[in-house]
């Protein structure tokens, strides 16, 4: 059985720093692209960051460039997403994906930005 479990999602100021982190198993997890995505009240879901196999080659959606970074550990079987310099715009339930032909998601963890 596959599970995807998020962990780290906080309310936080405008300005401040949270690290996310989502712990797999039941899959081989060095052989599955990792994903973070999100989802703002009333919007769809979108893509944050994501990170090849082996983490030589990762991709960010442009709103978060230069302020979060994906970065995995193939050891623990966990993936990270550190965001820094948080906006109000930030605030949305963070998702983790694990794909390889087919998707599996984690059930997600809410973060607020708000002062």
């Amino acid at each position: 059985q596959v599970q995807l479990v998020e962990s780290g999602g906080a309310l936080v100021q405008p300005g401040g720093s949270l690290r996310l982190s989502c712990a797999a198993s039941g899959i081989i997890f060095s052989w599955y692209d990792m994903g973070w995505y999100r989802q703002a009240p009333g919007k769809q879901r979108e893509l944050v960051a994501q990170i090849t196999p082996g983490g030589r080659s990762t991709n960010y959606a442009d709103s978060v460039k230069g302020r979060f970074t994906i970065s995995r550990d193939n050891a623990k079987n966990t993936v990270n997403l550190q965001m820094n310099s948080l906006k109000p715009e930030d605030t949305a339930v963070y998702y983790c994906k694990a794909s390889r032909g087919r998707d599996y998601w984690g059930q997600g963890t809410q973060v607020t930005v708000s002062s």
